[in-house]
């Protein structure tokens, strides 16, 4: 085989690598129909996406920041949202002015979000760079350090960001990946915690 058929045959392997990538990150949010996240028509209630208790992520999880493990009796009554991110993708970090608005302004509502960092890179597993990278990014709420992808498998999960919103009686009620339809998932955040449509919406602040 001549040098320029190898490297040919290694740049097109290069391009469907970079391609495969890409598409966990930017391209995630095409994906979400796909997912069950479509809004319901307005109005209407959230389907049931799943009834099966979310996985448990204290089981799971190789630590925690911000908070003791948040073992399953913790989390009952309350609304969840599961953000599966990682601190070097481009994408997570645009979601993030909104999940710090959403529990800044749902917390005392019942809303309880779990960041659950899913590394890509080996230098994101690093417990300590985690630590100031949620330091740095001003993350006041949980997150479960997940390094060897436990919880990112127990989700069936395959994008970065990805969430998942649970209910208060365990039952996943809305799911979305990628970036956007922030206003859909404020609005399902207060569906589930029965917010006054009156009462003021979650104010994002600059990043």
């Amino acid at each position: 085989m001549s040098v320029r058929r190898v490297v040919a045959l290694v740049g097109a392997a290069a391009l469907v690598a970079a391609a495969l990538v890409a598409s966990r990150h930017a391209g995630a949010s095409r994906v979400a129909a796909s997912l069950g996240a479509s809004p319901p028509s307005s109005g209407a209630p959230l389907p049931v996406l799943d009834t099966a208790p979310a996985p448990d992520v204290a089981a799971l999880a190789d630590g925690w920041l911000n908070t003791d493990p948040l073992e399953p009796s913790a989390l009952v009554g309350r609304v969840v949202l599961y953000d599966v991110w990682t601190f070097r993708c481009i994408n997570c970090l645009n979601t993030l002015p909104h999940l710090r608005a959403w529990h800044d302004r749902y917390a005392a509502d019942g809303l309880v979000i779990v960041g659950v960092h899913s590394p890509e890179f080996a230098d994101e597993a690093v417990p300590a760079n985690v630590a100031a990278a949620v330091r740095d990014l001003r993350i006041a709420y949980p997150v479960a350090l997940d390094p060897d992808h436990r919880v990112w498998r127990a989700f069936d999960n395959h994008y970065w960001p990805a969430f998942f919103l649970y209910d208060r009686t365990g039952q996943r009620r809305h799911q979305h990946v990628g970036e956007g339809a922030y206003d859909t998932m404020e609005d399902a955040i207060r569906a589930l915690l029965g917010v006054d449509a009156s009462s003021p919406r979650a104010v994002v602040g600059p990043e």
